[in-house]
């Protein structure tokens, strides 16, 4: 996440990169992916992970937010 963040821009390609960094640590693609409504998220997952689930609703990757 500090990858996209610490970048001048964050388009499809800083969302890209940051995607194939964490997909190669695991053995295997997630079934979700939680971001915030930024649009290039969309773009980079359709393109790398097309079967995976987007969710990008208000405050779900905000853990302070959902831990009840």
């Amino acid at each position: 996440m500090l990858d996209v963040l610490v970048q001048n821009r964050r388009n499809a390609k800083a969302a890209k990169r940051l995607m194939r960094k964490l997909l190669k640590g695991q053995g295997r693609s997630p079934r979700a992916m939680i971001t915030d409504r930024l649009r290039s998220y969309g773009a980079a997952k359709r393109e790398i992970m097309p079967g995976v689930e987007h969710r990008s609703p208000k405050g779900l990757n905000n853990r302070a937010e959902n831990s009840h």
